[in-house]
């Protein structure tokens, strides 16, 4: 008889202790993913989404992610209730990873996966800002100062030492400014300006990054300075005119941008977007079969709807890690 299955289950603490919360370890697993992924060498199923009741907002649903990258399949299961924090005093998404080995199918691991999710978003703007952002830009305007805010700023902050300046604006002064206490730490002599409205952060950016729970566009093409590179991590923050007016338009998987009713979709289904408008999937970029930034003043727009293949990627490598280095409680399957 074969030994009982067993997998190996990683809380936060454990994915922190090997990693887990410093951008190297995302970009590394997001690099070689999202380049397998745009020569065909990954497997990623639609989403779906469970919503329950009528009329609710548009963060509050379960979505089931799954994917297989070389040499690993799984699913992240990720949970959202836009009032967690004012009401409950709870992380506003919740998730877990499953990770399954191809041979066998069989589970091998379980990851707390809102601390993956969130650094692996701020993995996929740190790449595309390598390619697709003004070199040697400067100031860095964040919308929104929560956790996922909070994470893209400290991943910029990691992997661009040239920034000099931080542009921030969230409905909610307090978390604005203790934002900004913490990055004025972290970077002594960065300049950390607290703006006073969504539009002054906005003009004062050359790399943008509205990440709210908006269900409404604010951000309009004419608060974005020539050159701006615009990372819509929160898909609903800009307005049409920025998907028709920019540059160069880049999603990271065209058929999961073009659904759900976000902007890309309605304006897909008016018949004023489309496939051929795209510039090209942030894959395609990396791997050097599209061409990123071109010229200084072209004003480019991510469009990230977030991929099963990246989170799956990175709680691989994850995973590898914490085996590597004896991290991690064992349970048996059985």
């Amino acid at each position: 008889m074969s030994p009982s299955p067993r997998l190996l289950y990683l809380n936060r603490r454990d994915i922190v202790a090997v990693g887990g919360a410093d951008a190297e370890l995302y970009v590394t697993a997001l690099r070689a993913a999202l380049v397998a992924h745009a020569e065909g060498r990954t497997v990623q199923p639609l989403k779906p989404y469970l919503r329950t009741g009528e009329g609710g907002h548009i963060a509050d649903r379960i979505i089931a992610m799954p994917a297989h990258v070389p040499d690993h399949s799984g699913l992240k299961w990720i949970g959202s209730k836009h009032d967690n924090p004012a009401v409950r005093g709870l992380e506003r998404a919740s998730a877990v990873i499953v990770l399954n080995d191809p041979t066998t199918n069989y589970p091998v691991a379980v990851l707390e996966g809102a601390l993956i999710s969130a650094w692996r978003t701020a993995g996929v703007t740190c790449l595309a800002a390598e390619r697709l952002a003004r070199p040697g830009f400067t100031d860095v305007t964040l919308i929104g100062c929560g956790l996922i805010g909070s994470t893209q700023l400290r991943a910029l902050l990691q992997r661009f030492p040239h920034i000099a300046g931080v542009h921030l604006y969230d409905t909610n002064p307090a978390a604005a400014k203790a934002l900004a206490g913490r990055a004025a730490e972290r970077r002594p002599g960065l300049a950390v300006h607290v703006a006073d409205s969504a539009e002054a952060a906005t003009r004062a950016g050359d790399v943008v990054i509205p990440c709210t729970v908006t269900d409404r566009p604010y951000l309009p093409f004419a608060w974005l300075r020539p050159g701006a590179f615009v990372a819509n991590v929160s898909i609903m923050d800009v307005h049409r005119d920025v998907f028709l007016n920019a540059d160069k338009v880049v999603v990271d998987d065209w058929e999961q941008s073009n659904r759900e009713r976000k902007v890309i979709n309605q304006l897909v289904l008016e018949g004023k977007f489309s496939r051929e408008r795209l510039h090209a999937e942030l894959g395609e970029v990396l791997a050097g079969t599209r061409p990123g930034r071109e010229s200084a003043d072209e004003i480019i727009l991510l469009n990230p709807m977030g991929m099963a293949v990246e989170d799956i990627a990175c709680a691989a490598e994850v995973y590898t890690r914490a085996r590597r280095q004896g991290v991690g409680t064992w349970l048996d399957l059985y």
